[in-house]
């Protein structure tokens, strides 16, 4: 407790306030402080894993699922996503100090130590599997476990660092909600989830080249060998197209799968638009004029939660 006593002055002066007591940490700090720690799970990778989680469910279930069920997985994912995303942080502090996209993360401003965001990280992971073994089943939290595993050892440590593919091998991360959703709901994987799971798995590419693309100087000085460091246009204008059309055919093949025309019409006419944006993405960077990679990047987060928004009423009516 903090009490204050006036002392008086010689000089005449106002009284001067001493303190005694502890020291309290300024409100803003710790505001600082928590805003760092949920900073570290990045949040808008959370919300976009989420988006496809639920409707998974959904289909699964064939309509709503249970509000405790759906509680219980929207938050053990929400932990695991976030456990990944802070571990990632944490084994990519040194390269995030080099790079101007993410030098302000709280590690490389040292606003959380790499102790505590190893320790954080781990607790969340922990719970999360827990959370989803208890009350789920061990079919979903295996599969939350292997998706943090995978995308904290094998591709942050790993692929990354060493080849130009990191991004298609490490794409079963970005996918991997799907199949927990799924799984959580019925304790199995049917060919529709794996048919979602393949439309998430060839998105991320034509999704996350982009961002490549305009960070390309970033990701070279920090040594890390994104397919548009290292690649020629060409070769990247290939696989964004390529791996575009073939979420649009994945997307397509999970319309015979139980799913009707609602579902069907959208995943034509919205995964047509991202064909497009893509090619016209990859027609400007052949042209060597005016790039707007961030264009596409942004309009596949708005394709994917039309999608699965589809995938979610289609398993309503």
């Amino acid at each position: 407790m903090i009490t204050e006593r006036p002392v008086s002055n010689s000089a005449g002066q106002p009284p001067v306030r001493t303190v005694t007591g502890a020291p309290t940490v300024p409100r803003r700090d710790v505001r600082a402080v928590v805003s760092a720690y949920v900073a570290l799970t990045k949040p808008r990778i959370v919300e976009l894993l989420l988006v496809t989680t639920v409707p998974a469910m959904m289909l699964a279930e064939g309509g709503l699922p249970s509000l405790w069920l759906m509680a219980v997985v929207l938050v053990g994912g929400s932990l695991a996503a976030g456990a990944a995303s802070v571990l990632n942080c944490y084994i990519d502090r040194d390269i995030d100090q080099l790079m101007r996209r993410t030098k302000r993360r709280p590690l490389p401003t040292h606003t959380v130590s790499p102790r505590n965001a190893l320790v954080f990280g781990l607790v969340l992971a922990a719970v999360s599997v827990t959370l989803l073994a208890l009350f789920t089943n061990m079919l979903a939290a295996g599969l939350t476990l292997a998706a943090i595993a995978y995308y904290d050892l094998v591709y942050t440590l790993w692929l990354k660092r060493t080849t130009p593919q990191n991004t298609f091998w490490g794409g079963a991360c970005g996918a991997a909600p799907v199949l927990i959703g799924w799984a959580a709901v019925t304790g199995s994987l049917a060919p529709a989830a794996w048919a979602l799971f393949a439309v998430v798995f060839f998105w991320q590419m034509p999704h996350f080249y982009p961002l490549a693309m305009k960070y390309k100087a970033d990701y070279a000085r920090a040594g890390i060998p994104m397919l548009p460091v290292v690649a020629s246009s060409r070769r990247v204008n290939a696989e964004i197209i390529g791996f575009a059309w073939l979420t649009l055919l994945s997307s397509l093949a999970v319309w015979p799968l139980g799913m009707s025309a609602i579902y069907g019409v959208t995943a034509l006419l919205a995964g047509g638009v991202f064909v497009y944006e893509a090619h016209k993405l990859c027609r400007q960077v052949a042209r060597g004029g005016a790039v707007r990679p961030m264009r596409l990047f942004h309009w596949s987060y708005v394709y994917l939660t039309i999608l699965f928004a589809a995938v979610a009423v289609d398993a309503l009516v």
